[in-house]
């Protein structure tokens, strides 16, 4: 059947539609997405305002035409931290459902991070053992560990590019105080979660999802996106390290004229490269290999094993 997925992010929302089927694996038909920045649209309260919710309802009504357009069969709706951070997510959630129908469930921060572990050990499958997942969303930051589909621990960070830049860097560019009080800021985070993925002992092998590692390993000399899914793609600390001095001298349009950097991101991108090399440090990875698949892959995995057991 051909299921859409429509991820409510902190940075965009994304329909993608696949053609899929239990026992298979699905196969891409259709991307659509618009940059919303839901993360950055928060008013002092922590509500998202009218204007904030007026777009995002536009931005569904949108996605909505997209999915029947490319015929889908089903949609799975789902919104992560941006939308359930929102200390006025249930008006939002209501709202969205009165006005469009789509009725956004609302995934937990240990829920991302697991349907995030699910794709990356399907992706690479049993031979890689023992797994660490990252992922840096606009909102969050997902780590996940563990031997089988499900990790064995979970966890999700308020460490989301965005997130960090609209309330650590308000400057373009930034400046170095707040960078510093940054840094600090990311590492005390992390810190407070080593010790719960420790003592499970090493991985055999880490990876990370998300447009910003992306974007950092395609700046360290990772193959670009054209080049297919199937190509290995590296990010390793030490060009990491090399990169994060030389990004917070930039603007955000200078950035922006780097390869792999898209305009929308850029201004997001120190500040992911800090969680990034944040936590590459204190868990002790010199070396990790990016995974195509992520949290919208996870999302169609679940629903197809459903189907299967039904």
């Amino acid at each position: 059947m051909r299921l859409g997925v429509l991820d409510v992010g902190s940075n965009t929302v994304h329909l993608l539609v696949v053609d899929a089927h239990p026992g298979a694996r699905p196969l891409p038909a259709h991307s659509h997405k618009a940059e919303l920045r839901l993360a950055q649209l928060l008013d002092e309260s922590g509500a998202i305002g009218l204007d904030g919710v007026e777009k995002l309802i536009a931005t569904v009504q949108d996605a909505l035409v997209a999915a029947e357009d490319k015929g889908v069969e089903a949609l799975l709706p789902f919104a992560t931290s941006a939308v359930r951070e929102a200390s006025n997510a249930d008006d939002v959630l209501a709202r969205v459902q009165a006005e469009t129908g789509v009725e956004l469930q609302v995934l937990t921060g240990a829920e991302e991070a697991r349907l995030t572990f699910l794709a990356a050990r399907r992706w690479f499958g049993w031979s890689a053992g023992k797994l660490l997942v990252l992922d840096i969303g606009g909102g969050s930051l997902e780590i996940a560990y563990g031997m089988d589909e499900q990790p064995d621990a979970a966890a999700s960070l308020p460490l989301g590019a965005g997130r960090l830049t609209a309330g650590w860097l308000p400057t373009d560019p930034a400046d170095p105080a707040d960078i510093r009080a940054l840094r600090r800021h990311v590492r005390a985070e992390i810190a407070r979660t080593v010790g719960e993925f420790s003592r499970f002992g090493a991985p055999d092998h880490v990876v990370a999802t998300s447009k910003t590692f992306k974007q950092l390993a395609r700046l360290a000399g990772a193959a670009r996106s054209t080049d297919g899914l199937y190509v290995q793609r590296e990010l390793k600390r030490r060009s990491l390290e090399d990169w994060v001095p030389r990004l917070a001298s930039m603007t955000a349009d200078e950035r922006a004229e780097l390869p792999g950097v898209s305009p929308g991101r850029s201004s997001q991108l120190l500040a992911g490269a800090m969680v990034a090399e944040g936590a590459m440090d204190l868990f002790a990875v010199e070396t990790l290999e990016i995974c195509p698949w992520a949290l919208r892959e996870g999302v169609i995995l679940r629903r197809l094993d459903q189907m299967a057991s039904e």
